[in-house]
């Protein structure tokens, strides 16, 4: 993401935090944990336009109203106080858990999570170069040596492209056809080769490493209609526990996994971009670019969640 909407991002999770405290402390203890990652949240929100934070304050007082509603625990301590709020580092998600902000219960061990997206539903941002091995990052197996045999001549010419002139990739002819298309055929390759190796592993480790190993809600703005989507992806089944007596009066579905690639290709009219369909009703788009304005030896996905199953809970809360 470009470094405007890395910042409201940031501010969009403080605003959230802030909307569940500010809902909760009235009625119960709520602990607020002041670590850097707050403190820099909170310094991107005060230093936004004052309509910008009305509309982060809406959105996120829309996502905490649908939240608690599905939440039990968040709104009846049951005797296990203060409820402890937190934002987590960036670090956290390159390790798998794509959660931003934490409720906690320490005295229950309970605890649920927010991704929080402003504007958009991307949910990861890996990259591809001749010394990562995805295979084994993603999936905790490695790529095939052809993998690498096919996408190290072109890293190599990235490289001396910056070494040598330093360009830009504008100015960069056919980037698509010379760089994009290539190294995507070589993963798309690369990818079904691991899943034809590896039967029924693959799409399900996929998911995995797209969503993280925790569940969590997915809370996503959009300014122009005003909503906010909450969404739950409940995979181990800890989302939406009771507190003693107290239940919610919506079931947030447990979803399966995939266990088979259904289709891999790129998306009609698309030099870009890779979907891939599995079955239990995932589908990802993975858009490959440039991340930087200059050249490196190094390319990088956007990857969205294009469908989920049909039995995941999603809500549309107007603001």
């Amino acid at each position: 993401m470009s470094g405007i909407h890395t910042k409201n991002g940031k501010a969009f999770e403080y605003a959230c935090l802030m909307a569940l405290y500010n809902t909760l402390s009235t009625k119960q203890k709520v602990h607020i944990e002041h670590t850097q990652s707050y403190k820099t949240a909170q310094d991107y929100f005060n230093n936004i336009s004052s309509a910008l934070k009305g509309k982060l304050d809406k959105a996120a007082n829309a996502a905490a109203r649908a939240v608690i509603r599905l939440e039990p625990q968040l709104e009846y301590p049951n005797g296990n106080i203060p409820l402890c709020l937190s934002i987590q580092t960036d670090a956290k998600g390159m390790d798998g858990d794509v959660r931003d902000v934490l409720c906690i219960r320490a005295q229950n061990g309970w605890e649920i999570g927010l991704s929080c997206k402003h504007n958009h539903h991307a949910v990861k941002h890996p990259r591809l170069s001749s010394t990562i091995d995805f295979g084994e990052k993603w999936f905790g197996i490695p790529c095939t040596h052809s993998y690498f045999s096919s996408i190290n001549p072109l890293f190599i010419e990235l490289r001396q492209i910056k070494d040598h002139s330093k360009a830009l990739w504008s100015t960069i002819k056919d980037k698509e056809e010379r760089f994009y298309l290539p190294v995507l055929d070589a993963f798309m390759s690369e990818l079904m080769k691991l899943n034809n190796a590896n039967p029924g592993k693959i799409p399900e480790r996929l998911i995995q490493y797209l969503i993280g190993k925790n569940d969590f809600y997915k809370v996503i703005t959009d300014d122009n209609h005003q909503t906010t989507r909450v969404e739950g992806v409940n995979i181990s089944g800890t989302l939406n526990r009771p507190s003693g007596a107290h239940n919610s009066i919506v079931n947030v579905a447990r979803l399966k996994l995939p266990s088979q690639f259904y289709q891999i290709g790129i998306m009609n009219n698309s030099r870009t971009t890779v979907e891939v369909v599995c079955n239990e009703g995932w589908s990802v788009s993975m858009r490959i670019h440039n991340a930087s304005s200059r050249v490196e030896p190094s390319l990088k996905f956007d990857v969205n969640l294009i469908s989920l199953p049909s039995s995941i809970h999603a809500q549309v809360e107007p603001w």
